[in-house]
């Protein structure tokens, strides 16, 4: 279940690194930072050599910490992987915390930081970012946080439910939510509610820790919350949080109606009195549920040829993480939930982690992390490890651009019905996007101003956010307890705190790519990929003008890019 570097694919050379080093050697660990802590930078060209040395040693305590985290998630269940996991957050990386912000005040101290050149801007302007929220006393809080927040990965990915007889994982139960039958739909929407209720008040247990740690990291930083702590840290430079307030107007004022129409026609077509939350999943078509595929290797082989549809440079590229065992796909009991790309940053290849069950949402799911992977090869090249990664805003772009092209050719790869009833769906899904990231970006940053809201606070302002960003239809009663509790069945809110901001802007992005490629495909892929290849070497905006398109996330942009889904999904519905 661990992740090794391979013959396969070209390696990146390591000249300061030297071989058989590993981060859980603390004192060849700090005596590897007082080479660069002594070194003498007499000279730009000097200070540029200094900097590829420092993104050496990044990229090996990031690979590290990468290997301990997937191979945790991979096999919740595995004592040894969780404790070597929690080991090196412990142990490793408050250290690392300390030694990096070292490394960060002499490159700082240094005289010939302005004299690098343009090509260093973005780095120098992070790393001074940085600097300045930096606070010796948050490491181990930052390590007791990463700790806290795999105690929920654990519960939720040893959380089984019972079905008929069956124990299912939560990801093989939601596929039941598909079914033509009304009745199977609700009985499979209990037995998951059932069991996440069951996990409710460990869970809330686990953020109340979360809270009270972060809101006291932030305090340590001489910030008045974790909110504005957050955006800090997440180097959000390009937008504030009244812009983000912004967005979620722009999402009442033009997704909400979409939603509403939708809404109204999913309630013609199923024949109903009224919707209920299980009404959701399945097909307005009246077909049964789309089972794309049964294993891993169908499921690969169905995206393969979705890629080389979109450009045969997609293929190639998917093929370097099939051939070296980079993805773990299917949902199997004692793996974690969710699904992510993750950088291993001493290979530079992506890894995908995934549960899927066959389900057409599953195909959406892998084009998207298709797309991030896409974007950690087309950088692979860049020499320092802060620009093989971008602002996750334009990471999202790559990823939801590619949910997008490939939608555009599921026609070729299956048949017409089965590619309508796919294509309406990511419709739907994108809408709900728009709305799933106002709901929980409001309910984030109510959360961190406003003190410590306690368990039914929280509960109470999960139903009026969603309530707000909705289509308002779904006649909830008699589940009231599990729509107070939706919001713990987000990861990001343990795990990736504020990240979900990011969706909205780079969905808004990707609507922007899907128009340009229906009028310019070779262009509008020639630009992405040239976009993905700067990775985080420019700023946000400049990363959009790149591809094309433009940074923006009010009311505006929204004008633009939500009539052109409302009038595919009409066109879809025939």
């Amino acid at each position: 279940m661990e992740l090794t570097r391979t013959p396969d694919v070209e390696m990146p050379d390591f000249r300061f690194v030297p071989e058989g080093f590993h981060p859980t050697d603390l004192e060849a660990f700090r005596a590897l930072v007082q080479k660069l802590l002594d070194r003498e930078l007499g000279s730009p060209a000097e200070v540029r050599e200094w900097l590829y040395d420092w993104s050496e040693l990044q990229s090996v305590v990031s690979a590290e910490y990468a290997r301990g985290f997937t191979a945790m998630n991979r096999d919740t269940k595995s004592e040894e992987y969780k404790e070597r996991n929690l080991a090196f957050q412990r142990n490793v990386m408050p250290l690392w915390h300390s030694l990096d912000n070292q490394l960060t005040k002499k490159f700082l101290a240094s005289p010939h930081v302005d004299s690098l050149g343009s090509a260093f801007n973005v780095l120098v302007r992070g790393e001074k970012r940085a600097d300045e929220i930096f606070r010796e006393e948050n490491g181990p809080l930052k390590a007791e946080d990463r700790g806290i927040a795999s105690r929920y990965s654990e519960v939720m990915g040893n959380s089984m439910v019972s079905l008929d007889g069956e124990e299912l994982t939560v990801q093989q139960a939601a596929a039941k939510l598909a079914d033509t039958d009304r009745d199977v739909r609700e009985k499979a929407f209990l037995a998951i509610g059932e069991t996440a209720l069951a996990n409710a008040d460990t869970i809330n247990e686990i953020y109340d820790e979360l809270i009270d740690l972060r809101q006291q990291v932030a305090a340590n930083a001489d910030f008045e919350n974790f909110r504005d702590f957050r955006f800090a840290e997440m180097q959000r430079f390009d937008y504030t949080p009244e812009d983000c307030e912004a967005f979620q107007a722009g999402v009442e004022e033009h997704v909400v109606p979409a939603l509403r129409e939708a809404a109204e026609y999913r309630l013609q077509r199923l024949g109903v009195e009224t919707l209920r939350p299980f009404d959701r999943d399945v097909s307005i078509f009246n077909r049964p549920p789309t089972k794309l595929f049964e294993t891993q290797e169908e499921y690969v082989a169905l995206l393969q040829r979705i890629f080389h549809k979109i450009d045969p440079l997609f293929e190639r590229d998917f093929d370097v993480l099939v051939r070296n065992d980079l993805l773990d796909l299917m949902s199997r009991p004692g793996k974690a939930p969710g699904g992510y790309n993750c950088g291993v940053e001493d290979m530079r290849l992506p890894f995908i982690f995934f549960n899927a069950v066959g389900r057409r949402e599953d195909l959406r799911v892998m084009l998207h992390e298709g797309g991030h992977a896409f974007h950690t090869l087309a950088g692979r090249g860049l020499p320092l490890s802060a620009y093989r990664h971008a602002p996750t805003e334009f990471c999202e772009v790559a990823s939801m651009s590619m949910e997008l092209f490939g939608n555009e050719r599921l026609g070729e790869v299956m048949s017409e019905e089965d590619a309508h009833e796919v294509e309406y769906g990511q419709m739907e899904t994108i809408l709900n996007v728009f709305a799933a990231v106002a709901r929980t970006d409001a309910f984030q940053a109510w959360v961190y101003t406003s003190g410590h809201p306690n368990v039914a606070e929280r509960n109470a302002k999960w139903v009026e956010v969603t309530q707000r960003y909705s289509d308002g239809m779904t006649d909830w009663s008699g589940y009231e307890k599990m729509r107070e509790s939706g919001w713990q069945r987000i990861p990001h809110l343990f795990g990736q705190p504020f990240y979900f901001t990011e969706y909205g802007i780079a969905q808004l992005g990707a609507l922007q790519m899907w128009q340009k490629e229906k009028l310019d495909h070779d262009g509008t892929v020639a630009s992405y990929r040239e976009a993905l290849a700067l990775g985080g070497s420019r700023p946000l905006p400049e990363l959009f003008r790149r591809a094309g398109i433009r940074f923006a996330m009010d009311s505006s942009i929204m004008a633009e890019v939500i009539p052109p889904v409302v009038a595919r999904m009409k066109e879809l519905r025939g």
